[in-house]
């Protein structure tokens, strides 16, 4: 069987040890809301690697969600909205929507991000990949 590549597993919101098992259950556009599984089903992986461990993934959400704001602005100023003082309330309504419908991507990828690049000792090992899939 093909194992993913890094970019992959990371669209994909994979397990960064083996690249098969889901990080999240459920769909990202949910009322139930998402839910971070405790362990990655093919290898057994404990996502949270510590008490509190996500904490950090607040402050990537942040940095995620200013650079969103920022880009809607540009956006919006590219598409015509003029940068009046009468247009403040405009930009705030519009930065607001994008923010609201970022928020669960940003709760996703900034958990999957902390696990694949901001967590040292975790790597991809591919003999625990192959594992099951033989």
């Amino acid at each position: 069987m093909n194992t993913p590549s890094k970019l992959q597993a990371v669209v994909e919101c994979k397990c960064p040890r083996c690249r098969k098992g889901p990080i999240f259950s459920g769909k990202m556009f949910s009322f139930k809301g998402q839910v971070t599984n405790e362990y990655c089903s093919h290898c057994h992986l404990r996502f949270e690697r510590e008490p509190g461990f996500f904490y950090v993934a607040m402050f990537i959400s942040y940095a995620m969600n200013v650079v969103e704001m920022i880009s809607i602005s540009v956006a919006a100023y590219v598409l015509g909205v003029a940068l009046t003082y009468e247009n403040l309330w405009v930009y705030v309504a519009i930065i607001l929507v994008g923010v609201f419908l970022f928020a669960p991507l940003n709760y996703r990828y900034s958990r999957v991000f902390l696990l694949h690049w901001l967590t040292p000792g975790l790597r991809f090992v591919p003999e625990i990949s192959e594992k099951k899939a033989a």
